[in-house]
């Protein structure tokens, strides 16, 4: 068959920030970020890091009960605000398609709710099964973010999850496309989301990863600068509505963009240590899905950690490919790495700049480092381009890689 082109017909997320790109752009216009010191995390003996980026003040609509939100643990809390809200703007909320099993699910997170993961350990540490109950599994699950956003919405067709870490999102919206393209659903809701919890620090702080700027939470992280230490945790989801374009159209939709190209593949070489060559290839793989050159894109979303093996790495790929000229910038410099979370943040957000043709800079980066690759970095202030193709681009822990490439909406 003809491979079908899949639209963004709603969008939304849950950010430090605020739920909206009409909340969120005056944030981003005021080049601050959102990490702040965490009250209580000086308690844990020996960790170094106590900066992160929270979303504040988040609760779900009373519309919710009791018998719906028992097995949600705060990712998939996440995950069902942001997706309510995605297909209210698609004008799918509520609609018979859901569960008619043409339309289904793809979305990620690194792992379930910790507070699940905290009452089997304390069974197993006490030999007590008092802090158990029916619901600590599935709050706990890799799978609990894409189960919930299912249950909440009745939608009935295939379920991806995916758990890749850092590339969790930008997979479930890739392995979504594919789903739509290939004929297999005519919509998916794809997206990702991430809990914080000082344990995801931590697993950063002991390889030396995680930025310790804790008297100066407003100076960090700082992506592909030459004084940056590493990166700073954030929390929040997105979700988008994929649908096929005719499908789309004959139903009145507004179109916000259109997903026309995706790759990814794994290093297989370091766990922890990215490998350009791979890397670089997931990119030019992403183009030739998308039948583009390099030169036809407008702008890169960097996945721009702040890590040195992780700029150095990414930088060099992306010079390869796209050279010195095509601008580029990270949203996690105002976000931080939101983890499950930054792949669907971050290309709904690339799509939102996109059609106000508006780019924030890379906020923090002062003085690029020399060590990195040579790149076109939006700094300073936000910049004015009209797009009509974009890429986002994530790397995570196991050498995953992924690139999406993004067409302005109509």
């Amino acid at each position: 068959m003809t491979p079908r082109r899949v639209v963004v017909t709603g969008a939304s997320g849950v950010t430090s920030f605020g739920n909206s790109w009409k909340e969120i752009r005056p944030k981003l216009e005021e080049g601050k970020n959102a990490v702040v010191r965490m009250p209580g995390w000086e308690d844990f003996k020996g960790l170094n890091a106590l900066i992160a980026a929270p979303v504040r003040d988040f609760s779900l609509p009373d519309t919710y009960t009791r018998k719906q939100t028992r097995s949600m643990g705060t990712v998939s809390r996440y995950a069902v605000l942001s997706t309510e809200n995605a297909l209210r703007n698609a004008g799918l909320l509520g609609s018979a398609e859901l569960g008619a099993g043409r339309a289904g699910v793809a979305f990620g997170s690194c792992n379930g709710s910790m507070n699940g993961i905290v009452e089997f350990g304390d069974m197993l540490m006490n030999h007590d099964t008092g802090s158990v109950n029916g619901t600590t599994y599935v709050r706990m699950m890799p799978h609990t973010a894409a189960v919930n956003v299912s249950l909440s919405f009745g939608i009935r067709g295939r379920i991806i999850p995916t758990s890749t870490a850092c590339t969790s999102g930008s997979q479930a919206i890739g392995y979504a496309w594919e789903a739509i393209r290939y004929g297999l659903q005519d919509i998916m809701v794809a997206g990702g989301a991430e809990e914080l919890s000082p344990v995801d620090t931590a697993a950063f702080d002991v390889l030396f990863a995680a930025s310790t700027k804790n008297d100066t939470p407003e100076l960090t992280p700082r992506p592909f600068d030459r004084d940056r230490d590493g990166l700073v945790i954030g929390e929040g989801a997105a979700s988008l509505v994929l649908e096929e374009r005719e499908h789309a159209i004959a139903r009145g939709a507004e179109i916000l963009g259109e997903v026309i190209g995706f790759a990814t593949n794994c290093d297989a070489s370091h766990i922890t240590r990215p490998n350009t060559g791979t890397m670089e290839k997931c990119l030019r793989d992403a183009l030739q899905s998308a039948g583009l050159p390099p030169d036809a894109i407008d702008y890169v979303n960097a996945h721009g950690t702040g890590t040195t093996r992780g700029d150095e790495a990414e930088s060099r790929a992306t010079n390869a490919v796209y050279g010195n000229s095509v601008p580029v910038s990270t949203l996690k410099s105002y976000f931080g790495h939101t983890l499950g979370a930054c792949g669907a943040v971050e290309a709904w957000l690339t799509l939102e700049m996109m059609r106000d043709e508006w780019f924030a800079p890379t906020i923090n980066l002062v003085n690029p480092d020399p060590a990195c690759a040579e790149l076109e970095h939006i700094m300073g202030s936000p910049r004015r381009i009209s797009t009509e193709f974009a890429v986002s681009n994530n790397f995570a822990f196991g050498g995953i890689n992924t690139s999406l490439v993004l067409k302005r909406g109509s």
